[in-house]
């Protein structure tokens, strides 16, 4: 499985938004998706698809929040980070490097 929760302790709301995003992984199967609870009131997201390669960053974004805005309001609002990179941009993002190394969040 390449949609992965990330989170100190399993979360729900992180489990919808990756049961959400189960039709983006079906279309694009190189995808690694993570999500992660940062805090009470911040979740974090990261896909990594090589099918990303030689598109503009903002050109990524609508087939996944066309998904993202199926979930409910008290869910969607809680999202606050998605990262939406190629493999060769995750190795050298200092955000991305945050999902493989989380410091953990004071709130």
């Amino acid at each position: 499985m390449a949609r992965k929760d990330s989170s100190a302790k399993p979360d729900v709301q992180v489990q919808q938004i990756l049961h959400t995003l189960a039709a983006y992984e079906r279309a694009h199967p190189q995808a690694q998706i993570e999500g992660r609870r940062h805090s009470p009131v911040s979740i974090r997201l990261r896909i990594i698809d090589p099918d990303f390669q030689g598109l503009d960053r903002l050109d990524r974004e609508p087939e996944i929040w066309q998904l993202l805005h199926r979930l409910p309001e008290d869910v969607l609002v809680d999202i606050t980070m998605l990262l939406l990179l190629t493999p060769e941009e995750a190795e050298h993002s200092l955000a991305s490097q945050e999902f493989d190394s989380p410091i953990p969040s004071r709130v």
